[in-house]
């Protein structure tokens, strides 16, 4: 069997680790009918501290093919990767393609399959944020619907797909990305000296990442968060941020006030661990962030107006504070203590599962 793996970000990459690694540990078991893992990488992220390094530290098999499409408005990006994905797929004949989570690589992967009547397997699927205005939104909700096996990390997540009339091929599995921070966690410790680097104590400073769409094209809100990272600073804690490329141009074009915010360059997988694991609190709209902040037990302020990530929230693990300044203060402020909660995500073994489900329904 033919496997295709179509990934283009950051998360994405964490989410491979592990799903190569239990298509590895398959293939030394099954020597007579092994799988064969070809990796997509469409270029969505090209800088090399969020490309690159990533397949360097996660060992991802280097991709067979990388597209090298870039940035650019949402339209034009996606249409790129689609008309270049479609090339690959007509050239490797997979018989499976997957793809993970929800960016314009995920879609534009998930349309190509369907349209050439591929088996698409969805990783992360059924997750809502029910906001129509969020890019990710839109990727996630057709994928799941192009798609014939849907992988949910939560029973939150397959609800939602049966809620749309998504009964068979849907699995709840738990979420790679957990498998991934218990396989790096313990080597994030030992190989990071980021803290060392940056010169920073643990728990003495708030950690920042802004990047989605929503907070970066619009002045305004761009402005605000940015005037609550610069009152922390000021008021409570040193605030790192790794500025992401696209919102450091909208920084640039908006003259976003910066002052007092220390912004370095976007850090490596492990090092992102380490920040994430030692910090005070977290401030971000990521939803992978506010994941790792929770199985860390850092209190997390996400600068959004609703998260996908709900169990975060009734753990109470998660505020949020949308991008109001006001808001955003007062949850970093008044953040709660380490609780030791139980995990909601599965237990560490999501890949696993994904590939056994998998390997069962093409047998069928």
């Amino acid at each position: 069997m033919k496997l295709l793996s179509v990934v283009g970000a950051r998360p994405q990459f964490v989410k491979l680790g592990p799903i190569d690694r239990a298509l590895e540990a398959h293939n030394a078991e099954h020597l007579q009918s092994p799988v064969e893992h070809r990796v997509v990488h469409t270029g969505q992220h090209y800088d090399a501290n969020l490309s690159r390094v990533f397949f360097e530290q996660l060992h991802l098999p280097q991709p067979d093919h990388n597209l090298d499409v870039g940035s650019g408005p949402h339209g034009q990006q996606t249409g790129r990767m689609l008309e270049a994905v479609e090339r690959v797929l007509l050239e490797e004949k997979p018989d499976v393609v997957l793809v993970l989570g929800d960016t314009n690589s995920t879609l534009a992967a998930a349309l190509a399959a369907a349209k050439l009547h591929i088996p698409l397997a969805h990783v992360e699927a059924g997750l809502r944020s029910f906001d129509k205005n969020m890019p990710e939104e839109i990727n996630r909700v057709l994928t799941d619907h192009l798609s014939d096996w849907l992988f949910c990390p939560t029973q939150g997540s397959l609800d939602n797909l049966v809620a749309e009339g998504i009964i068979t091929g849907a699995y709840e599995v738990g979420d790679v990305m957990y498998d991934s921070v218990l396989y790096h966690a313990k080597l994030a410790e030992r190989a990071s000296h980021i803290l060392d680097t940056l010169q920073l104590q643990p728990q003495a400073y708030a950690l920042a990442t802004v990047h989605r769409a929503q907070n970066t094209d619009d002045p305004e809100r761009l402005g605000a968060v940015f005037a609550a990272l610069r009152q922390i600073a000021e008021e409570q804690l040193p605030v790192v941020l790794p500025l992401h490329p696209r919102t450091q141009q909208q920084v640039m074009a908006a003259e976003i006030d910066t002052q007092g915010v220390r912004l370095v360059e976007p850090v490596a997988y492990l090092d992102m661990l380490t920040l994430e694991r030692h910090a005070a609190v977290v401030l971000t709209d990521s939803g992978g962030v506010q994941k790792e902040a929770y199985w860390f037990d850092v209190p997390c302020v996400t600068l959004r107006p609703e998260t996908e990530w709900v169990e975060t929230l009734d753990a109470g693990r998660n505020v949020l504070a949308d991008a109001n300044a006001e808001h955003i203060v007062e949850a970093a402020c008044h953040r709660h203590p380490k609780t030791g909660q139980t995990n909601l995500y599965g237990d560490g073994h999501a890949a696993e599962k994904i590939v056994t489900a998998l390997l069962c329904e093409i047998a069928e």
